[in-house]
């Protein structure tokens, strides 16, 4: 089961720290995961859990999201109420964008959860300034699993920080450069992204004849 820390909202300076999309983000090694998780069993049953964790023994933060996954998604694999499939959706707010060995399991265990749909925010882009990158390529793969991954607008860190961090009441308070180096950040995915919508209209221009 999950640790009872992941259940307690996060330290203000914390948050700040790991998820501040500065550009040189350094000593930042561990990722932190935010989730959400929306279940429902039918067309008025909904219900949904949170919390956050973070990288442990080795285990990088997403595999560790999906070692839980029978704790946060019961009834995944089966069906709910009156035989009905429970259906969930799952957001992660990450502090940095997932390892392309992560990438590729992730999208190995979405191709056996047709009833799970995932959504990743994140902060800052992990090793993906070289074109060739194996982490760009990661993030290609998990967008033609189905998988809408987004950088953070300030909109996403406010969410985070009402609903993660223990902000006593206190208003977020945006840094110098967020929004600059979130605009940046952006203009990055979608160039990394593009190759993969233009081979998805290659391939709806094979089967039209032109």
């Amino acid at each position: 089961m999950m640790s009872k820390l992941d259940r307690v909202l996060l330290n203000q300076r914390k948050f700040i720290y790991h998820y501040k999309n500065v550009r040189w983000a350094r000593g930042r090694h561990e990722t932190y995961l935010c989730f959400v998780v929306k279940k429902r069993n039918g067309p008025d049953s909904l219900s949904f859990d949170f919390g956050h964790l973070r990288n442990r023994n080795g285990c990088h933060v997403e595999l560790l999201f999906l070692r839980y996954i029978g704790v946060l998604c019961p009834g995944l694999w089966g069906s709910g109420v009156d035989g009905v499939r429970v259906s969930y959706a799952v957001t992660w707010f990450c502090s940095w964008s997932p390892c392309s060995n992560c990438a590729q399991r992730l999208t190995n265990f979405l191709s056996q959860t047709p009833n799970l749909r995932l959504r990743i925010f994140v902060a800052r882009l992990y090793f993906c300034d070289e074109e060739d990158s194996l982490e760009r390529e990661g993030l290609r793969h998990l967008q033609r699993a189905g998988v809408q991954i987004t950088v953070m607008t300030y909109k996403d860190f406010f969410y985070c920080w009402q609903t993660f961090v223990a902000s006593r009441e206190r208003c977020f308070k945006a840094w110098e450069g967020l929004r600059q180096n979130s605009v940046r950040l952006s203009r990055k995915l979608n160039r990394i992204l593009q190759p993969c919508q233009t081979e998805d209209l290659r391939d709806v221009f094979a089967l039209l004849g032109l």
